[in-house]
């Protein structure tokens, strides 16, 4: 295989873990210069109080940046949290529940409102069973697309909206979608849902994987959620943007009886997000990483994220008998491609030969088996160039 594409700095490999994932050298060399003595303070952010003024600059500068990057409307609320994606399953319903304007829709209707859920993939079927074990009533809104040969459910991207069963906007309290999944490789259009659903119903998105990808139109949503260890961090901080509105609470108290106060969105935002100590460190090193992608500007990223994925992409559909991609065009993730070889062996031999050449983290998920690259934002170009490469080669030794 060429060696014309340099290696990674400090001997490190190409990293292409689905998450937790590659973080910018630049971000990673600042964390190392101010370990063990943060800009003069005498200790670590790792050790420092969350309530020092210190600290207090810190989390107040990465929200900032972050608002900026994503042009965040100061409509909106942004928080720091914990329990990751999975923790915003629940957190999403039980928060829109005990907001006072989707309580004040549910008495105009008479009964409880419905939910709806679009479910692309592992993890948005995940908020959904979510919903369910806590006794909602969640709407399909569609659910994968089903095979002409097998008449199984595949997900592979969406059925056009014109078949999507939407909830009446009068019956519903909000619509979810996870933007990117991760495991199947498939990422919804921008704009696609929040085109297809009435304004006057909240969209929640699961932004976990592709936020800072791109650019985002954030008033279009009622609220996005999005773990950080993906594009914005390392593993240990849930960001949440949430239309202040819907923040709101009446004076009943059983709006939040079955809301436990470390879901609550409302709870966090009259706190600054600090109700207890955060995840400090975490919080931290996502503040660098939000200063990182405003410098690069969410159009370069863009931009990026499309050439790295335009480069696999292009070497699947060359040899599409071999490299064996399932996801339809228009749904082809940018964050995490998956494909299949011929066989099992041959997947696991590609696997092992990728590690002798520095690339790792290409195992598909459990329960798919087959290659998954992940391509996230710190990701640079050559590390796309070295693994079609490899791909080439392997191609041709093994076809």
């Amino acid at each position: 295989m060429s060696d014309s594409v340099p290696e990674p700095p400090y001997n490190r490999v190409w990293n292409f873990s689905a998450g937790p994932s590659t973080l910018p050298i630049t971000v990673l060399e600042e964390v190392q210069r101010d370990l063990l003595n943060y800009k003069g303070q005498g200790m670590s952010v790792m050790e420092m109080s969350h309530r020092s003024k210190a600290y207090g600059q810190i989390i107040a500068d990465a929200e900032a940046t972050l608002r900026r990057t994503l042009n965040v409307p100061d409509n909106y609320s942004v928080l720091f949290l914990q329990g990751g994606g999975t923790g915003e399953f629940a957190a999403a319903y039980l928060n829109l529940f005990a907001s006072k304007a989707v309580r004040e829709k549910q008495r105009r209707l008479g009964r409880q409102l419905g939910c709806d859920y679009l479910v692309t993939g592992s993890w948005s079927k995940g908020g959904l069973k979510e919903v369910q074990r806590l006794g909602g009533r969640p709407n399909v809104v569609v659910n994968g697309m089903v095979s002409a040969t097998s008449g199984a459910v595949e997900y592979r991207g969406l059925p056009p909206p014109a078949e999507w069963a939407l909830g009446k906007p009068e019956e519903t309290a909000f619509v979810y979608y996870c933007e990117n999944e991760t495991i199947h490789g498939v990422e919804t259009p921008a704009d696609l849902v929040v085109d297809a659903v009435d304004p006057s119903v909240p969209v929640i998105c699961d932004m976990s994987s592709n936020m800072l990808s791109r650019p985002v139109d954030v008033q279009r949503y009622g609220a996005i959620v999005a773990g950080a260890q993906k594009n914005m961090g390392p593993a240990g901080v849930t960001i949440v943007i949430v239309r202040k509105d819907l923040l709101e609470r009446d004076d009943d108290p059983e709006c939040t009886r079955n809301l436990p106060s470390v879901l609550d969105w409302s709870y966090f935002d009259r706190a600054a997000s600090m109700p207890h100590t955060p995840p400090t460190f975490a919080i931290y090193v996502c503040g660098l990483v939000f200063r990182w992608a405003e410098a690069q500007g969410l159009e370069a990223l863009e931009r990026l994220r499309e050439a790295r994925a335009a480069l696999v992409y292009g070497e699947i559909d060359a040899r599409p008998e071999f490299f064996r991609g399932g996801v339809d065009r228009q749904f082809r993730s940018a964050m995490n491609i998956v494909f299949n070889l011929p066989t099992p062996e041959l997947e696991a031999k590609f696997i092992a030969e990728a590690a002798e050449h520095n690339m790792v983290q290409l195992k598909g998920h459990r329960s798919l088996g087959g290659i998954r690259v992940s391509l996230y934002n710190a990701m640079p170009l050559d590390g796309a160039k070295k693994f079609v490469a490899l791909m080439k080669q392997f191609y041709t030794q093994n076809h």
